[in-house]
């Protein structure tokens, strides 16, 4: 079971799966998407993004129009609802994750959530040598991570407890939380405005992170940095913190909070 709590990257990556995977995400979460753009952001060829794309579209993960844009296709349709928001975030966030990495030096990411998941919707990752990488499009347990912690404590405890019905783990009862530890880590969230994720997601990886509020006053989002734990340091936390809230306030403006 722990393995599906924590994520480990396999000890052996099979690159052309992978882009193909992060390529699908990307058309799930935000297209519509050119070849090129789809290069750029996989770092890869035109030319390998095309046979991506073409292979997506014949397994029906991808779509193309008249104007040679692709678009999710009929596998990813379900999700279609939630990409033009999450697209508009994405958008607005990117340029302050960015300015957030320059300040700290470390990985930036957004998250949002759905139900009892947290997924990763933007990541600007760290120049550091030894860093965190690139998580976005990649989904974990809610109550795992510094953004879906963030998001939770915005739900009262009846909420959170709704998120997880034992009938729902009647098959892995060792994935559900313990609501009484979760209510009480929530209620350190809510009094702090913060949250620091100490290897709960990922062995060896330390995250800080902040809500980011919506139009109505309820967090829309997550705005956090992920760090090696090698290099956190508690003294640090107030500052790193400010600069979080800074970034947070920062994409408000931009989503016209």
């Amino acid at each position: 079971m722990a393995a599906r709590e924590l994520k480990t990257p396999p000890a052996y990556v099979v690159s052309s799966a992978d882009h193909a995977l992060r390529a699908a995400v990307m058309l799930q979460m935000e297209g519509p998407l050119t070849v090129s753009q789809v290069a750029d952001r996989l770092g890869v060829a035109r030319s390998t993004a095309h046979r991506l794309l073409a292979t997506l579209v014949y397994r029906d993960f991808a779509a193309q129009d008249d104007e040679r844009k692709y678009h999710p296709g009929p596998v990813l349709a379900l999700a279609r609802h939630s990409q033009a928001g999450t697209s508009q975030l994405r958008a607005a966030a990117l340029p302050h994750l960015q300015q957030l990495v320059d300040v700290v030096g470390e990985t930036a990411n957004l998250t949002v959530r759905t139900g009892a998941t947290a997924r990763f919707a933007a990541s600007v990752e760290s120049t550091e040598a030894l860093r965190v990488g690139s998580r976005e499009g990649m989904a974990f347990p809610a109550h795992r991570t510094t953004g879906g912690l963030v998001l939770l404590a915005a739900l009262d405890r009846a909420e959170v407890e709704a998120l997880y019905p034992v009938e729902d783990y009647a098959e892995r009862p060792a994935e559900r939380p313990d609501l009484a530890r979760l209510a009480k880590d929530l209620a350190r969230v809510r009094k702090s405005g913060f949250d620091v994720n100490n290897e709960r997601s990922e062995r060896g990886i330390v995250a800080v992170g902040v809500p980011v509020q919506g139009g109505d006053g309820a967090p829309v989002a997550g705005l956090s940095v992920s760090f090696p734990s090698v290099r956190y340091d508690r003294h640090q936390l107030p500052a790193l913190v400010e600069e979080l809230r800074r970034a947070a306030g920062a994409v408000e403006a931009a989503i016209g909070v």
